[in-house]
């Protein structure tokens, strides 16, 4: 029997660098790593440089190791790649202990992390990027109108717009008596 072959789809070149074993807490590197993914690498270069977190550091250092490997091996523009997925997993824990009273021990955990950004070339990957939370505030607030939150506003009357605000006074009355009689 021949099998019909099917046409083969144009795989689209993707570049890797990964950093491992790196002395930062898998937690605070995915706080860094949310503000460029699906960024072009120049933005993303711009952020790490203002964020003033020490995963920053190394989180850059990924990026421009994955930026010099499309450079050199796929002989790709970097400023024309986006970073179409960077993660963060959780690597070894080392374990240390610390002395304490009366000869007991703290346990001392030391975190350690893999960091991992794909670039692609083109503004192809766009598609993938999420709005950001602004935006979404916006797109929500066009779509409803909105409510009042007690109920319909009902309209002033004269009366009430004659009244003057009454306001409490901390002042202490003053002893206009005593000082009269004197």
């Amino acid at each position: 029997m021949a099998r019909a072959r099917t046409p083969v789809a144009e795989e689209q070149q993707e570049v890797k660098a990964q950093a491992k074993w790196l002395r930062i807490t898998p937690r605070k590197a995915r706080l860094v790593v949310e503000h460029i993914r699906g960024r072009t690498v120049p933005e993303a270069r711009t952020v790490l440089a203002f964020t003033p977190r020490a995963a920053a550091r190394e989180i850059e250092k990924v990026l421009a190791s994955a930026v010099a490997n499309a450079e050199a091996n796929h002989g790709l523009i970097g400023d024309d790649l986006v970073v179409a997925a960077a993660y963060v997993d959780e690597g070894p824990t080392i374990k240390r202990w610390r002395a304490r009273a009366r000869g007991r021990v703290a346990r001392i955990k030391k975190h350690t992390c893999h960091v991992t950004i794909r670039l692609v070339p083109g503004e192809a990957d766009t598609q993938t990027r999420r709005p950001r939370r602004r935006q979404q505030a916006q797109g929500a607030t066009e779509q409803e109108p909105k409510k009042p939150a007690r109920g319909p506003a009902a309209p002033k009357s004269e009366a009430n717009e004659a009244k003057p605000k009454t306001t409490r006074s901390r002042k202490k009355p003053a002893a206009s008596s005593a000082t009269e009689e004197a």
